[in-house]
Parts: structure tokens; sequence; C-alpha cells
């Protein structure tokens, strides 16, 4: 009888794959790459095609040994990673490793992990693909020779220990970008006017925006606009000129890819980028959901594809008509368009079937596991219904010279609406109001006029969401590594996050002026997008890998000899606190941490003394009067307490106000959702006032 060996990356896949496979198969995990660069130098031959020198990865010397000696047990051996550029590569360092032929078809890939994907592709070997390998290795070089040639020069010109990375060093750039729009952005003044009316013996208010003056659109800069606007509407009547109603069709959006995914998961469930890799994981790799035993609940999750295969298609458009009804499902199954560079081999991520439905397997789930995969599953459910249909009703109303506004709608059929909605990163949504019935030359009562001044807004700082929506749009990663960059440029401290919001540091802004001024090509987003474009074309075998590493390596060689010479050293100049260090008299500084800022002695290594840095946010304490500050706990997380602790024990999540609840005197604290924006709530346990953030 044929032994079987089946080579996958983690313990928990080769767990999952064990059980559909027989006595005849042995399945071992490689936890990971197994060989890559020695960390100890460049590992990169320059003057010989960039040949790269790869040597097995410390601490994995047992874990080869034990695959080795499977290897030589087994009459066949499967290599089984991932099917993605890295899996690839994992596969072919692993033929290296047990001296499998070049020429032996060894690589088995699945897209998702359930028993029948896998059966089948165990029966359908081929050889290692040299195109995705050479791939992976021309963006492993890459990034080696401008992690290892620039960073050093980092050390010596502005602080040591600093790094620079091919594809991070541009996310940062994005955050400090946009942090120079913001403090550049000045406020211009605008006014509104908002108008609600009755008409007779009806309850409901209708509200209307002033839109038009004489015809034409109207523009209020300041109060004195709006002091004429409000003189001129003295005593007039408001009557009903012109209504209009129409159809509207609003579509589902697209099953998931890995970046969209990422910003939903955010968006609804408040999930870092990189937790909801985590789970998603969990989800791909196959969790043991009771009688059916263990098995893997989405496809894969790292692509850029919106495809949906046929027989998921059926399987949804069958699940459809049986759980809803006829109008539900669309007449042609629904597909949404690529993007032209996606590799379209993979699918979108989706339940592996959907008629795995998450309430059923919620017990066998955790928390976030069951979040994730609920919202997977809408998401891939909706996107293959039908469009939701309101019906829409704008009303104009005369007022002398003016003419107010007034727009709602009706949902006519929910359609995919019954499923799932997107959310929106600005918090806003699209349910509008519904209109009473009304005729045109109806005249209405004015309930009231309400004029509201406002400022325009600058940009708003990217969260994990919309960074990594930035980056799809640029071109700059892929979808395996837009996590990876969330997380790197934060641990090098380029970056910062408070409310959900990337700050960029005093380190981060020295670092991208410095990279602009003498690598800017290494820092610009139109090249490092072009960059991925020639790596998917090396993928496709349309551009030599060597090639595009010699175009890139001798200019950037050239620019480092020049920048050696050119770039003096950049001091970064620690901000002096009025705190005196009790150990040695020397005034403490301001530090960047894990965890935000702190104070310690610049007398540092002599005096090691630090303190936390109690920065305060103007509130009092409503237990004690002392004054509430700015916290962090031992995992990061923001909090408020008392300065008077341990005295005074208050403490809390939400960022407290000094404002008190009309209702019931307690305390307002300021809370934000996806959905409502930010808002302030009660603290008083029998009391649910809310009241919403006015723009600034």
């Amino acid at each position: 009888m044929s032994k079987y060996l089946v080579i996958v990356e983690s313990p928990a896949k080769a767990k999952t794959i064990g059980k559909f496979l027989g006595k005849k198969y042995t399945v071992k995990a490689s936890m990971g790459h197994v060989r890559d660069l020695p960390k100890s130098q460049l590992g990169v031959d320059v003057e010989n095609q960039f040949k790269p020198k790869y040597i097995a990865i410390r601490g994995k010397g047992e874990l080869i040994k034990e695959l080795r000696a499977a290897a030589k047990k087994a009459d066949k051996i499967l290599l089984a990673p991932d099917p993605d550029r890295e899996g690839e590569a994992i596969a072919w360092h692993l033929q290296n490793l047990l001296n499998i032929k070049d020429t032996e078809k060894s690589r088995v890939e699945f897209n998702e992990i359930t028993k029948d994907a896998v059966k089948n592709a165990m029966q359908h070997p081929r050889t290692i693909d040299w195109a995705r390998v050479n791939a992976q290795q021309a963006r492993r070089i890459l990034d080696r020779l401008v992690g290892y040639k620039l960073s050093p020069l980092l050390w010596r010109k502005v602080k040591k220990g600093l790094s620079a990375g091919r594809v991070q060093s541009v996310a940062v750039r994005l955050i400090c970008d946009r942090e120079e729009e913001i403090n550049v952005f000045v406020p211009e003044e605008y006014w509104t006017l908002t108008g609600l009316f009755k008409k007779a013996k009806s309850k409901a208010d209708i509200e209307a925006k002033l839109a038009q003056y004489k015809k034409e659109k109207i523009n209020l800069t300041d109060q004195e606009g709006m002091n004429k606007v409000m003189s001129d509407l003295d005593g007039v009547r408001y009557v009903v000129k012109d209504i209009k109603k129409k159809e509207k069709k609003k579509y589902p959006s697209p099953p998931f890819t890995t970046s969209t995914m990422q910003q939903e998961a955010y968006r609804k469930l408040n999930f870092a980028a990189r937790k909801t890799m985590q789970v998603a994981q969990q989800l791909y790799e196959g969790l043991d959901i009771g009688k059916e035993g263990t098995a893997g609940l989405v496809t894969y999750i790292r692509t850029d594809s919106t495809r949906v295969s046929e027989t998921a298609q059926t399987e949804a458009a069958e699940y459809i008509l049986e759980k809803f009804d006829r109008d539900y499902k669309p007449e042609v199954p629904k597909q949404y368009a690529n993007k032209s560079r996606s590799q379209n081999a993979h699918e979108a991520i989706r339940p592996t079937t959907v008629w795995r439905e998450p309430n059923k397997i919620k017990q066998f789930l955790s928390r976030d596991q069951y979040k994730l995969y609920k919202l997977i599953w809408d998401r891939f459910l909706a996107s293959q219904m039908n469009p939701a249909v309101l019906d829409t009703t704008t009303v104009d109303i005369t007022a002398g010279d003016y003419l107010f506004r007034a727009t709602g709608s009706v949902v006519k059929f929910p359609g995919f609406m019954k499923i799932y909605t997107e959310s929106q990163d600005n918090g806003e949504n699209d349910e509008e109001r519904s209109l009473p019935e009304l005729s045109v030359g109806l005249v209405l009562k004015l309930v009231s006029l309400i004029p509201k001044q406002h400022f325009t807004q600058p940009p708003p700082r990217y969260t994990d969401a919309s960074l990594i929506k930035a980056l799809e749009e640029n071109g700059i990663g892929r979808p395996s590594t837009y996590a990876p960059i969330v997380e790197t440029i934060q641990k090098r401290r380029y970056v910062t996050k408070a409310e959900k919001q990337f700050y960029p540091t005093e380190l981060g802004f020295v670092v991208v002026a410095l990279l602009k001024e003498h690598f800017p090509e290494v820092i610009d987003i139109q090249f490092t997008a072009a960059m991925e474009d020639k790596l998917d074309l090396v993928e496709e075998k349309e551009e030599d890998w060597v090639k595009i590493l010699a175009d890139f390596y001798t200019p950037f060689q050239e620019t480092l000899e020049k920048a050696e010479k050119n770039i003096g050293v950049v001091e970064i100049e620690d901000e002096v606190s009025s705190e005196v260090c009790e150990l040695c008299g020397r005034n403490l500084v301001v530090k960047m941490g894990r965890f935000g800022k702190f104070l310690a002695c610049p007398g540092f290594p002599q005096c090691k003394n630090t303190k936390p840095l109690l920065e305060g946010i103007g509130v009092k304490c409503p237990e004690c009067g002392g004054e509430v500050i700015l916290k962090r706990s031992k995992k990061g997380r923001r909090f408020y307490g008392c300065s008077k602790y341990p005295e005074c024990g208050f403490v809390s999540w939400d960022a407290p106000t000094n404002k008190k609840c009309p209702q019931c005197s307690s305390m307002l604290v300021q809370k934000s959702s996806a959905n409502k924006g930010s808002f302030l709530s009660c603290v008083g346990p029998q009391c649910g006032y809310k009241e919403k953030v006015e723009e600034q």
C-alpha cells in the first residue's frame, strides 16, 4: 500500500486535512517558511544575477530533520501550502530540502479546506510554478535590498535601531502627507438653514433644507447673509411647488476580498486588520463543528478577486429560493467585475457552503469567530440577491424668492438589504425619512427655521479601514501584506494610534522627509505601485525577475552613495517637561513607547528613571473633583481615570465630558459608532439619554 506524506504550513490545517484523508496519508506542518535569507548579512549576490543565499531558519533544525525522516518513509510527497506566491515559495523550499526532483509533480493546491476540495487536489498534483516562485523571490530580494542598505544609513544619520521598509515607508508617507494637509487646512465658514413644516391635521414634521435663491444654488458664508435670509423669510407663505417621485435600485456590494473584509470588519466589528486575519485564518484552516467534524468554514482568505464559482452560485440560488422567495433571486447569477490586476485564479472570500448558517454553528465558535463568519456569510449571500427597490420622493417648497427641498425614501422591496448593508467610513448611511402625502399647491405651516453655522473640515486622519483602502486604491502592497504593513509601521513607532486614528510621530516625519529628499523613488507612491505591477507580470511570465531587480538596484546604489555624503546627522530633540527627576535632578523628557508617551530621564543609561505621562483632558472627576487623565491598560488600550488614584477609583473606557445629563444630571461621556458617528451618552444606570455631537 502506497504511503503519502502531505506537508502544509500550520498544525491546524494539518489536523483538518488529516481527518479528510485515509490511513495512507501522513500530514505534517512546516510551520510557515523553512528557509529564508540570513539575518546576519545581506544574503544577496548583487554581482551574480542577484542570486539569493537561503539558509534554514534558526530554530527549524529539528522540524526539518523530522520532515526528512517522514519523507524517507513515504512513497510520494505532496506539498500543499497556501495557493499563492508565498505558498508556492514554501513548496519550492521544501522541494529543495527534501531532494524532490524539479520534474516531480508534487505540488497540490486548493482554495477551500473541505473534504471534496482536498481529496480532488490530491488526485491532481503538478510541478512547482516557477513564475510564482520568482515573483515571490523578487519581492523578498527587493525588500531585503531596501531594508539592509537603507536602514544602516538611517542608524548613522538619524537614530540607531531604525529600519526602512520598501512598502511600509510609503504607508507612513500617506499618514504624514495627510497630517500636513490637516495642519495647513484653513476652515471656511458656511451656514445652512433647515425648515420644519407641517401639513394641516398631520403630526409629522417635514424637514427641508434651503437650496436655492431666485433659482440659483444658494451659498451662505457668514451670519450677515443668514440674517438677510431670515429677514426675507419673515411672513412668507410656504407652498409645495413640485413633487418628483421615482424608483431607485440599490445594488449589493460584491463578496469580500481581503481588503474589503479587513475594512468592513473594522467598521462593523471594531477588529484591527491583524485580528481580522488571525480569526479568518482559523475559519479557513478548519474548526470542529460537532456532528460534521472538522471543516474549513470559508474559502482562501488572501485574495483580491470577487469571482464566485458556478457551484457556489448555484448553491446560493437554491438557498435563496428555499429561505426567501423567487423575487429575491436574480434570473442570471451575479458576477462582479475584478480589477485588472486581480489574481482571478482565486475566488472571493465566501462560506464553503451557504447551508452552514451562522446560527447553526454558533455554539462551536468563539465570539470573534462567529462574528466574522456571520459577516462573511451575510456579505456573500447578499451579493447573490436582487437589488433593493426604493421609492424616492423630492419635494420643492417655495418661500418667496427662496426654495426649500425635502427628500425621503421608502423601501418598496428590501432585496439584499434583508440580509446585509455595507457600512460607510464616514459613519453616514443612506437611510432617509419618509414624507407624508403632499400635493402641488398645498400651503404648509412653518414650525420653525433652524439656522446653523458650520466650518469646513480637514480631511480625516487614516484609520485601519481607510488606510487599507488607500493602500489598495494606490496599488501599494497586496492582500497578504495589508495587515503586516499596518502592524509594522506602529511597531517601528513611525506612527501612533489614538481614538482609532493614525498620527505620525516626530520620528515618522523626520524619516519620511529624509527619504523624500534623498530617495524619492523608494517613497514614491506611483513608483511603488508600478513595482507591484511588475511583480504581477513576473508571475504572468511577462517580465524577467532579475531584470526588474537590476533596473531598481543600479540607480538605488548610486543614490545611496550620494546620500551617504550629502546627509548630515539629523537630531531629534526630545520634548522637555517641567517635571524633575527625583533621582538625579535633570528635567524629564517626553519619550514615545509601545503604548504611547511617557517621561524618562535624559541621563539614560546612567539614570534609568521613568514615569507615566499624565495627560489631562480638561475634565473634572465626577466623584472627587480632581483632574481626569488619559491612561493606558497593560495591552495599550486607552481609558480615563482620576489623577488622585488610588485615593479616588474613578475610571471610564469612554471619554468623560464636563456636560451633565439634562434628564438625570449624571455625567455624559463621548462615544462613537460606525453608523451614528460621535454622540454623548449618559452614564446613569437607568437613563438612556443620548445627544448627537454637533459639527464644529
